[in-house]
């Protein structure tokens, strides 16, 4: 069975639920996963999903802020969600879907100063990876996981506009882009995106609403991040994994693009 796992932070799911039935329709996704849903838990349109063919919901909704969700068109068996936020933000939903362990992270951004003494924000970004990666430190690598969401980290040269410029900006400083290797290795987990788009090609997968034309000031960054685990990552269907950068150019579109995978389970 192939099952097409999707990403996207779709920043209020209540404000483009006409998006998201689109990119069901269109993309057909059997697993989508949301960040930053902005809305409580009772809150989220599970009938809009149900209608979508997505009726297996698991949400963590917060109000105002923050908030994840997985919804599936398979059913979906509880598991244990890696809960690593230090302020208790709804930060993490988890899901078991087809045998695959599915955790749905929207990973704090860190505010604008890379400064743990300084800046709150980015000490609590820069925590919430220290608990991930002593979690994923003791869990069993040949068992099928999924790491996803928005990681609010461009990790490589080429997964931004410019490397010299952003390695001084919150997201790619070199504090972080080490942070993000160290929860890679510490799961031997593999970037489905990058793996198929091998360096130097450029990724992104995020673009400011500040640009009237994202494509033309042409100034991403692949905060989005799909990965596998050595045990899952066999299954990763070959060529599939892609950015829809097309779907940032929709009506009121989220200021990320989904990406998505083929897992052949």
């Amino acid at each position: 069975m192939t099952l097409r796992l999707a990403t996207w932070n779709i920043n209020s799911v209540r404000l483009r639920i006409d998006q998201v039935a689109r990119f069901v329709r269109e993309r057909a996704p059997d697993v989508l996963l949301l960040q930053e849903i902005k809305c409580t838990t009772d809150q989220f349109p599970r009938a809009a999903f149900e209608a979508m063919g997505l009726p297996h919901v698991r949400v963590a909704g917060q109000k105002g802020w923050h908030g994840v969700a997985i919804a599936s068109r398979l059913p979906i068996a509880d598991n244990t969600t890696l809960e690593v936020c230090k302020l208790g933000h709804a930060r993490c939903v988890s899901a078991r879907v087809a045998g695959v362990d599915i955790q749905n992270f929207y990973i704090p951004a860190g505010g604008d100063v890379p400064d743990r003494a300084l800046n709150p924000k980015f000490d609590h970004k820069m925590d919430f990876y220290e608990r991930l990666t002593a979690e994923i430190a003791k869990r069993d690598r040949h068992a099928p996981l999924v790491l996803a969401g928005d990681f609010n980290i461009a990790p490589g040269e080429n997964d931004v506009w410019n490397h010299r410029y952003m390695s001084k900006i919150v997201s790619h400083t070199p504090i972080e882009v080490e942070t993000l290797n160290r929860l890679q290795d510490a799961g031997g987990f593999a970037d489905v995106l990058r793996d198929r788009f091998p360096e130097p090609q450029k990724l992104a997968s995020w673009w400011s609403y500040r640009a009237a034309d994202f494509r033309k000031s042409n100034r991403g960054l692949r905060l989005d991040h799909i990965w596998t685990s050595p045990g899952l990552t066999p299954a990763v269907v070959k060529d599939t994994a892609r950015i829809h950068d097309d779907v940032r150019e929709w009506e009121r579109p989220s200021d990320h693009a989904p990406v998505t995978v083929d897992l052949d389970v």
